[in-house]
């Protein structure tokens, strides 16, 4: 495809004005119907839309422990999440020259947290998102992007989506203590139930359940920045509970809620280059390890696509094609985001769909990435106010992207039980078995399976009977296993 296609953003024949100078015209800002107040305001509303993650992704990843019981530190994963960013979303401002912000991925971010580092030691894990990222740059580079996303059916490209928001959205259930695994000694066969016990205690859940409510109004008034607005807001509850009430430091998890002996502290870089690339392949196996690089290059890809091309729309520039302009470079600076965010230990990065709330106040240039890479940047130095949050303030922005990711659900065409079966396995498999890659294996064994039962086999491309056959021997590789030995 061309490199700049055109823009369909002007409603009409006029001829866009002439740019006032230089930098004008390397962001083509009045090209683009825009002034440089505008693109700042854009900017700004984006990086306080999604600043959230400079929060969350450190809690989650921190939270979990790799095959070896080692965590990762939360400052450094702050300083790592914040830089990378920063770094990935000027490179979008400057490259692409498309607002749409870059930061670590919700969905990716919990399949190496819950998923990868379990099997394997950190740097590992970390190891096969790099991998992932390069397998990206590889077909953005080759242009094979086009025969991939061909070979999985849109439906269930959503179905995985929808699972993702479903699984993230059942990790924050859990995480906060609103949802809690039922002990063995309960007698029962309900494996979760409410709380502790069938009944909800505490004052962290309290917090959780607050913020949560406060957070999901925000959001059905529209209200920008809602996400951030509701993470502040269960913070500051949670930081005057804690000093009025007596709770056990346990209670909040790893980041208790009180006042920082100081706001602005030095960055902690010890993460950034803590990789080991093929670690992982000794620690699972080969074949696992490149299932592994496949569930996150297709979240990573299929996501990135869908925030990116609802930028596009939504700021007006896409063509009669639905083409982006610079699509090729965007793309493959999504595709370094991933590898940035593994070689930073803070996991993947790509296009964060809050981009939109920039487009909304009428960012259409790379000059809203530049301010909000800038406040990403900026942010490095404020990360004891970042270590104050509570999982409890943080994880309802979990179960409201779930929410978000949900909404998709009405672009699966569920009167063909061939793609409608799929979809649902793809979608339930994921939180009912506590992995991505679970739910995406299902999705696609089962189309393979039922549009060769009824007949329609030719419907299935030929890359995704590859990609089947790879989950098959995945599902398989323990009786497998038994019987060579």
């Amino acid at each position: 495809m061309p490199e700049d296609a055109p823009n369909p953003g002007a409603s009409g024949s006029a001829p866009s004005p002439a740019p006032r100078n230089a930098f004008d015209r390397f962001f083509q800002i009045s090209e683009r119907g825009s002034t440089i107040g505008t693109e700042i305001r854009g900017g700004l509303v984006t990086f306080f839309a999604m600043a959230y993650i400079i929060v969350l992704n450190p809690i989650i990843l921190s939270s979990a422990v790799d095959k070896f019981g080692h965590h990762l530190d939360n400052g450094q994963l702050v300083t790592a999440t914040a830089l990378t960013g920063g770094f990935t979303t000027l490179l979008m401002g400057v490259i692409g020259n498309v607002p749409v912000a870059l930061a670590t991925g919700l969905g990716v971010n919990t399949v190496v947290a819950l998923q990868l580092a379990p099997q394997m030691s950190w740097p590992d894990a970390m190891g096969l998102v790099v991998l992932a990222g390069v397998v990206i740059i590889l077909l953005v580079v080759t242009g094979l992007r086009e025969k991939v996303m061909n070979a999985i059916p849109k439906d269930l490209r959503i179905a995985i989506s929808i699972g993702i928001g479903l699984f993230i959205g059942f990790v924050g259930l859990v995480d906060s203590g609103f949802v809690s695994r039922n002990p063995d000694a309960a007698h029962t066969t309900v494996p979760v139930g409410l709380g502790t016990g069938g009944h909800l205690t505490g004052w962290p859940v309290l917090v959780f359940v607050v913020g949560l409510l406060l957070m999901l109004i925000l959001m059905a008034r529209k209200v920008r920045g809602a996400i951030l607005i509701s993470i502040a807001a269960a913070t500051v509850l949670a930081m005057v509970i804690n000093a009025a009430a007596t709770v056990k430091a346990d209670a909040w998890g790893l980041t208790i809620p009180k006042i920082p002996s100081k706001v602005v502290d030095s960055p902690d870089f010890g993460l950034i280059g803590q990789v080991n690339l093929f670690g992982a392949f000794h620690q699972v196996g080969f074949l696992t390890g490149v299932l592994f690089v496949f569930t996150l290059v297709l979240s990573c890809f299929f996501d990135a696509m869908g925030s990116i091309l609802a930028v596009g729309d939504k700021a007006g520039l896409l063509d009669e094609k639905g083409r982006m302009p610079r699509m090729s470079r965007i793309l493959f600076v999504d595709g370094l985001g991933v590898v940035f965010g593994g070689g930073a230990s803070c996991s993947a990065n790509g296009a964060f769909v809050e981009s939109t709330s920039g487009t909304g106040e009428g960012a259409r240039t790379g000059l809203a990435s530049i301010v909000t890479g800038a406040l990403f940047l900026l942010a490095l130095v404020f990360t004891p106010l970042a270590l104050v949050v509570p999982s409890q303030a943080a994880t309802p922005a979990l179960v409201a992207v779930g929410f978000l990711l949900m909404t998709q659900v009405r672009g699966i065409d569920w009167s063909d039980f061939t793609v409608g079966i799929p979809a649902f396995l793809t979608m339930v498999m994921m939180p009912f078995t506590y992995s991505i890659t679970n739910g995406i294996g299902a999705g696609v064994v089962s189309f393979a399976v039922l549009k060769l039962g009824t007949g329609k086999g030719r419907q299935v491309p030929w890359p995704l009977w590859v990609v089947a056959a790879f989950f098959v021997v995945y599902f398989c590789e323990g009786p497998l296993q038994s019987w060579i030995s």
